[in-house]
């Protein structure tokens, strides 16, 4: 995401799991974006976790997941649906990517620095609750909506 072309300064925090520690120097958070390996229980298990100490507002558009490793079916610990379970819990949209693939990898962080610009607020006309309200699939709707 950093080699990216992005008007404004980006930075990335990486973090293992939420609570982040207290820093009172810590830049405004814009987007997150929970990880998840399909190879990886302990990965859903410590999304899952970490996502009770988000707080409610950034389920408004500033939050995704990320379903990594799907390009083998085979070797997968969790199933699709039950990550996409988690997004539609939260309403927010849910990306995958093989990141072992560099074409791949290279699109994904274009698509999230559009995402963190959009949710920054650096696009005029366009907010993070336009952004979730866009990325929603029609095809599968929440099912509270139905």
């Amino acid at each position: 995401m950093l080699k990216e072309d992005c008007a404004s300064m980006l930075k990335v925090h990486l973090a293992q799991s939420l609570p982040l520690p207290s820093n009172v120097n810590r830049p405004r958070i814009d987007l997150i974006v929970f990880v998840v390996n399909l190879h990886s229980k302990y990965s859903l298990q410590n999304v899952a976790e970490s996502l009770r100490h988000v707080d409610a507002t950034f389920f408004l558009g500033k939050v995704c997941f990320l379903a990594t490793g799907a390009g083998r079916d085979s070797h997968c610990s969790i199933h699709r649906n039950t990550v996409l379970k988690l997004a539609q819990t939260y309403r927010s949209p849910l990306l995958f990517c093989d990141l072992e693939v560099e074409g791949l990898r290279a699109t994904m962080a274009q698509r999230l620095v559009r995402m963190l610009q959009i949710c920054a607020g650096h696009v005029p006309g366009v907010s993070a609750l336009n952004l979730l309200s866009l990325m929603r699939c029609s095809e599968n709707p929440f099912q509270e909506d139905l």
